[in-house]
């Protein structure tokens, strides 16, 4: 039996379309086997929203050579629709694969096979106007599945070279989306996570149909307990999805809402397209809707230009509307993007020092959340047994605490209740109560 060895680098999306292709291996009679293990086949599944990414994903196409010559390397993903001449370049590399037409991928394998000569396939993404089917009816390690609604992204931040990797916005058919979210569920996932290039914009290419009615059809999935959102923007957070938000049984108390900064002028320079009124609205009425709900964000600091006062704009902004976690990066330079080329770049010492102030914040703000659910009964999908948890089985709530709780490995997968005994952050610690059938449950 023929052999595949896949790895990814970057985000959730990339780890979807992983699995994806690997489908496409399966059934064409492949066998999986790990990456450090000698394979037929290697494809490296690229990332390149920073720098740092593409010089990583050089390093694994170099690593992949080393461990089978003879083997077939095929690279795709981000990296590769960018920058296709540049992995070409590598001795060695025989398909390249960009973002689209990955179906072909393993046509691609043979024909190289054939002829011996190197495959460059990728095509214009900004020309790609509609979204490529790939269908994943189960993951090879996750309790939680993701199902990627949309691809691509018409925002054009300054720091951001995604639209360029990933073309414009195309959204899913909505009757693709129920079908793979039922099969998930048929397959035992309990939770699914909407994942994308900008999720939340889900449906502006639809003709009557946005996320709201998504969200709203999801419900009808069969044996679907959770349903998470992996991104929203604030301006996507419109008052018809609050609507279901507060009434739909299935819709976690969670919500990603990328801010990046809070300074109004900050985001002009980065090209974001909300001011932090309207951001604020946005948030305040999400929290009376839901009073419960955790609001996780990503934030950059040290952008170009960025000064001590518009920090601590952010910082305040922040600290007032009790964000639950923030994931904080310091501005990288991202070749190619029109941020790169400003002047007043960020001294990367005054960088590492907001950086560290906010996720002390950050830290800080965590722990307050938590705080408030101690004594109280929650559920959690446990996936996996942690060591840092001391050898617990850990898994998340639906408002996104991590909790680890004594227990069998007949629990993963599984919706069980819990006790918060002490909360805390990162971990929090629970006590099994018991196995719930549903979550409808609760109602009683």
């Amino acid at each position: 039996m023929a052999t595949v060895a896949f790895q990814t680098l970057g985000c959730k999306v990339n780890h979807y379309e992983t699995e994806a292709v690997w489908q496409l291996f399966k059934d064409a009679g492949y066998g999986r086997v790990d990456f450090a293990n000698h394979a037929d086949v290697y494809v490296v599944n690229t990332c390149t929203v920073t720098n740092t990414g593409d010089k990583k994903s050089r390093q694994v196409i170099r690593r992949a050579i080393r461990q089978n010559p003879d083997s077939v390397i095929c690279v795709t993903g981000c990296y590769a629709q960018t920058s296709p001449a540049e992995i070409m370049a590598i001795p060695g590399v025989d398909v390249v694969v960009g973002t689209q037409d990955r179906h072909k991928m393993i046509g691609y394998i043979e024909q190289f096979r054939e002829e011996r000569m190197p495959i460059n396939a990728v095509g214009n993404i900004m020309k790609a106007k509609v979204y490529e089917e790939l269908d994943v009816p189960a993951f090879t390690d996750r309790t939680r599945a993701s199902l990627k609604i949309q691809e691509g992204c018409n925002n054009f931040c300054t720091f951001c070279i995604i639209p360029w990797a990933r073309g414009l916005m195309r959204s899913r058919q909505p009757e693709d989306v129920l079908k793979q979210a039922q099969q998930l569920v048929d397959a035992g996932y309990k939770e699914i996570v909407l994942t994308g290039i900008h999720t939340g914009g889900y449906g502006e290419d639809l003709k009557d149909y946005n996320l709201a009615k998504l969200l709203k059809t999801l419900e009808s999935v069969t044996g679907l307990e959770r349903l998470r959102i992996s991104s929203i923007e604030a301006s996507q957070i419109t008052d018809e999805v609050l609507d279901v938000l507060k009434d739909s049984p299935i819709v976690v108390r969670h919500l990603h809402v990328p801010i990046q900064s809070a300074s109004d002028t900050v985001l002009r320079r980065m090209r974001r397209k909300y001011t932090m009124a309207e951001f604020g609205e946005r948030i305040t009425r999400l929290k009376e809707v839901l009073p419960d709900c955790a609001i996780t964000s990503d934030v950059i600091v040290g952008f170009p230009g960025e000064t001590e006062e518009e920090f601590m704009e952010t910082f305040n902004f922040i600290n007032d509307h009790k964000f639950s976690e923030l994931h904080v990066f310091p501005y990288s330079k991202r070749t190619g993007t029109p941020a790169a080329m400003m002047e007043d770049q960020v001294d990367e010492h005054v960088k590492e020092q907001r950086v560290a102030r906010l996720i002390a914040l950050s830290d800080q703000l965590a722990k307050e959340y938590a705080s408030k659910y101690e004594g109280e009964l929650l559920e959690i999908i446990p996936e996996e047994f942690s060591e840092e948890a001391g050898g617990r089985l850990v898994g998340y709530t639906d408002n996104y605490l991590r909790v680890a709780i004594e227990g069998d490995e007949s629990l993963i997968g599984q919706l069980v209740r819990v006790k918060i005994t002490k909360a805390g952050y990162p971990m929090n610690d629970g006590q099994f109560v018991r196995v719930m059938e549903t979550l409808k449950e609760q109602a009683i």
